[in-house]
């Protein structure tokens, strides 16, 4: 069964796109809500094609891959801003930001790439 051949990949996409769900949400609290538009969008998207590969690869598609590969892409873009709100990454960051005299108003870190699942799809 095609679910079953996908399993993983399966429950990868869900999670992305529940988390992409949770980060939308969090994005509307924020008290600039303009400047997240960006997050939001991306947000909002990563969790449709995340979603719609999942189903392809539940149902055994034969566009699953293709699916798949647009959805690393999307999740590239998208999951590459990725947040941190660890005390260890606040207190790098403001050590980095220390160090050229800089006082920031509020911490981001990105980091671009695909995971484990992603990885292995597209190119």
């Amino acid at each position: 069964m095609a679910h079953q051949q996908y399993a993983s990949c399966i429950e990868a996409c869900n999670t992305c796109a529940d988390a992409c769900d949770h980060c939308a949400t969090a994005c509307l609290q924020e008290d600039d809500v303009k400047m997240m538009a960006r997050c939001i969008g991306l947000d909002i998207d990563c969790a449709a094609i995340c979603r719609l590969a999942a189903g392809y690869m539940a149902r055994g598609s034969e566009l699953a891959q293709q699916a798949c590969r647009v959805c690393a892409e999307v999740c590239e873009v998208c999951g590459g801003v990725d947040e941190d709100s660890s005390p260890a990454m606040k207190k790098a960051v403001s050590a980095i930001a220390e160090t050229r005299q800089f006082a920031p108003s509020h911490q981001m870190v990105e980091i671009v790439g695909r995971c484990e699942h992603c990885r292995g799809v597209a190119p």
